[in-house]
């Protein structure tokens, strides 16, 4: 049953005026306020001041730079920014620095995931990057991680663009993390649900295991409707804001919720490399947010009876849906998994998610085919895997469109079938058909 999170309200700053704002004297707020449920955060926090401004929609700031006519006291601003990455007070300086449309959204990302703060980026690899770069600066150049992860992740660690060295660990075995820490570790990464098998693992365990050194989880799949990982311990938490952040298929933004400490040498290197969030993607992403839960109950709805409908399907091998629930599905055919992709009309043949559209693909030939093929097959990514981003449509329609395109697709009469549902200590599937839970398939 898929059910919205409640929540105690998080202190953050409130996003600072836009040049063309002017800001007006808030009403004391309570000093013990009411605990509010997420779907209001959702709605309201990065717009609290709206009212005090005279406006209703949030304003779209598009300023690449701003007037000043004091230079010492910008210089100033500047070097305490470069000094502790602290964002200056006042009015913005630079649009590299900061943008007053995009601290709205990141105040209210780091609402929703119970953070001090967050940081944007241009996209998720690009706060990936920063993320490491963070630590190599201080010499911590080591990765723990463990697969699956997104395949262009799995390509920046294995690749060493940065300089980066990492430990692969086994997804069942937390413990093993431990193991593979060194001095020189600065980071232990981890998906879950995972990109594209949907298996999910156990976060406070891995924290546990983590130690001191911070732990990274990539909760694009979740979104903090479903999960919360810094209520676990984790230290940071990754969105690809591309997918359900934003949720229309409309802005490539990535995301990192943190504590301010770690922000602070996030924004630095944020300034320094150019990752930064355009000011109408920020504005794109604050709207996406306040539709986020109701738009992940409906889809994740879909996604769910989808799934048990996969499951009583001759034609498919194996379904994996997530204990966590959500709106994806992957499932393994018998057939042709390219004739499946070719033969879809309603359904988007097409890499990414998160969209109110369905969309569907291969990851062996997309999304994971920059892993090499023995690294990508043991993390379970078969060359018979498909991966599906369930939208807002009728279900019925599309069930009826991934009917007709499994009918091209061919199938292998089999006995044998196994259903999974990733959860952290195997299958689960009390809540799908019996009678094609069993067996393991060819």
């Amino acid at each position: 049953m898929f059910r919205l999170r409640s929540m105690t309200p998080v202190s953050s700053p409130a996003p600072r005026a836009a040049a063309s704002e002017h800001p007006a004297p808030r009403a004391a707020a309570s000093e013990h306020p009411a605990p509010r449920a997420l779907a209001t955060h959702a709605v309201h926090a990065g717009r609290e001041d709206l009212a005090a401004l005279g406006v209703h929609a949030v304003p779209l700031d598009l300023s690449t730079t701003y007037p000043s006519h004091d230079s010492r006291a910008e210089a100033a601003r500047i070097d305490a920014f470069a000094a502790t990455g602290e964002l200056p007070e006042g009015p913005p300086v630079y649009a590299r620095l900061d943008n007053p449309t995009t601290a709205r959204f990141e105040e209210a990302l780091a609402r929703l995931e119970g953070t001090d703060s967050s940081v944007a980026f241009a996209s998720g690899m690009a706060a990936l990057t920063a993320v490491l770069l963070v630590r190599a600066s201080a010499g911590l150049r080591h990765v723990v991680a463990v697969r699956p992860l997104y395949g262009c992740s799995d390509h920046l660690l294995t690749a060493g663009l940065l300089g980066t060295e990492v430990t692969w660990v086994d997804r069942t075995d937390p413990a093993g993390i431990a193991e593979a820490i060194r001095p020189d570790t600065g980071l232990v990464m981890v998906e879950t649900p995972a990109n594209p098998t949907l298996a999910e693992i156990d976060i406070a365990a891995v924290a546990e295991a983590c130690g001191p050194v911070p732990l990274l989880v990539d909760s694009t799949f979740a979104t903090p409707v479903l999960q919360r990982p810094v209520e676990h311990g984790a230290r940071l938490v990754l969105h690809s804001a591309t997918k359900y952040l934003g949720g229309h298929g409309d802005v490539l933004a990535g995301v990192v919720a943190c504590d301010e400490e770690f922000a602070r040498q996030l924004r630095q290197v944020r300034f320094a490399t150019g990752g930064v969030l355009h000011p109408l993607a920020g504005y794109l992403l604050l709207r996406g947010l306040s539709t986020l839960p109701v738009r992940m109950k409906a889809a994740s709805a879909n996604a769910s009876e989808l799934a048990r409908r996969l499951a009583a399907d001759p034609r498919v091998a194996r379904v994996h849906y997530p204990e966590l629930g959500g709106a994806m599905v992957a499932f393994e055919v018998y057939g042709d998994p390219h004739a499946v992709i070719a033969g879809v009309r309603l359904i988007t043949p097409a890499v990414s998610l998160g969209s109110v559209d369905t969309l569907i693909q291969h990851p062996a030939s997309i999304s994971h085919r920059i892993v090499a093929e023995g690294d990508r097959r043991s993390a379970g990514v078969s060359d018979r895997l498909l991966r599906m981003s369930v939208g807002l449509e009728d279900v019925e329609d599309l069930w009826r469109d991934l009917c007709e395109a499994l009918a091209a697709a061919g199938s292998v009469p089999a006995t044998d079938r196994l259903v999974l549902n990733s959860g952290r200590s195997g299958a689960r599937t009390a809540d799908l058909p019996a009678a094609r839970n069993q067996g393991v398939p060819a």
